[in-house]
């Protein structure tokens, strides 16, 4: 196909942003290098846990093969030591933006982390600051009541954030209460975003797959990252766990069972239930963009045709 069927479907603005997100394992590296390819542009990761460079197999990074094909940008640009933010990361990538439209009329942007893309297309309201005293009242409920405790307090504060948030992830929880309570109001009121005016054109989709063949893919890949390693991966990271990069889907799991919890059949089951879990939450999320488009593989490629 040439480019100028696609960029036919382009509308006014000199330059354009093609965003592919989606839920994991729904095929968006292979799209977003074909269309990085075919546009001869570079891609800006949102993967927020493909950031880490100590976190490879689980992640489900791009091969250094699919790397060596299309310049990536933001993987392995952190440390799993390193503090960063959605907010952090569309400032980055606004940058390097402005810096790659200096070069490239198309740029494509692809990853699964819903709020940085948010981030980048809408912006963020102001979040207010939290004191000490409230940090703290968080701590001690997660401390004294546990993850249940967060979840029931969550759900009475804000249960719009409650049914999108992973509930296993005491981090999000606690910094979402930590809001809640200091604002008085939900924390998803301050996640809406006031729309950036971009002076780029931008088309988003979600890749659009069917459920049965999602959840088999994701079935196929977890097995497949237990034979690349992920065990071993693992074990190298354990030391580490208690690190909120590390609260992750495909580690968690495995550092249960280094603890005696879970046998390893069981984490390898766990990993992949836990995954279709975080596979629906995804979409659920999507559901929400407005501006989203939601469409096969084929039909991305062919959008000017629609």
């Amino acid at each position: 196909m040439e480019n100028s069927e696609i960029i036919s479907g382009i509308k006014n603005k000199e330059h354009t942003l093609i965003v592919i997100a989606g839920a994991t394992a729904s095929g968006k590296t292979d799209l977003a290098i074909q269309l990085a390819l075919q546009f001869q542009t570079e891609i800006i990761s949102a993967d927020a846990r493909q950031f880490y460079r100590e976190m490879n197999i689980g992640t489900a990074k791009p091969t250094a093969s699919q790397l060596h094909k299309v310049n990536h940008h933001f993987i392995d640009s952190l440390s799993i030591h390193d503090d960063y933010s959605a907010g952090k990361f569309r400032d980055d990538a606004l940058l390097l933006l402005n810096n790659l439209f200096s070069k490239h009329k198309i740029v494509v942007m692809v990853g699964g982390s819903g709020l940085f893309i948010r981030a980048v297309l809408n912006g963020f309201d102001d979040i207010p600051e939290v004191s000490v005293e409230v940090k703290e009242k968080v701590k001690n409920i997660y401390e004294e009541k546990g993850i249940i405790g967060l979840q029931e307090h969550l759900k009475e504060s804000d249960i719009d954030y409650y049914n999108e948030v992973d509930l296993q992830n005491p981090y999000r929880l606690m910094r979402a209460l930590e809001i809640c309570i200091s604002s008085g109001q939900p924390f998803s009121s301050f996640r809406k975003g006031t729309k950036t005016q971009n002076n780029y054109n931008v088309n988003y989709f979600v890749l659009d797959v069917e459920k049965q063949e999602l959840y088999n893919r994701i079935n196929n890949r977890v097995d497949d990252m237990m034979k690349a390693g992920l065990l071993e991966e693992a074990t190298s990271l354990f030391e580490f766990r208690n690190l909120n990069a590390l609260n992750t889907v495909g580690y968690k799991e495995l550092f249960e069972h280094f603890d005696g919890k879970l046998s390893l059949e069981t984490a390898i089951e766990k990993i992949k239930q836990h995954t279709r879990n975080y596979a629906k939450r995804q979409l659920t999320w999507y559901r929400k963009e407005s501006e989203a488009q939601w469409k096969t593989a084929e039909e991305i490629i062919t959008f000017n045709k629609i």
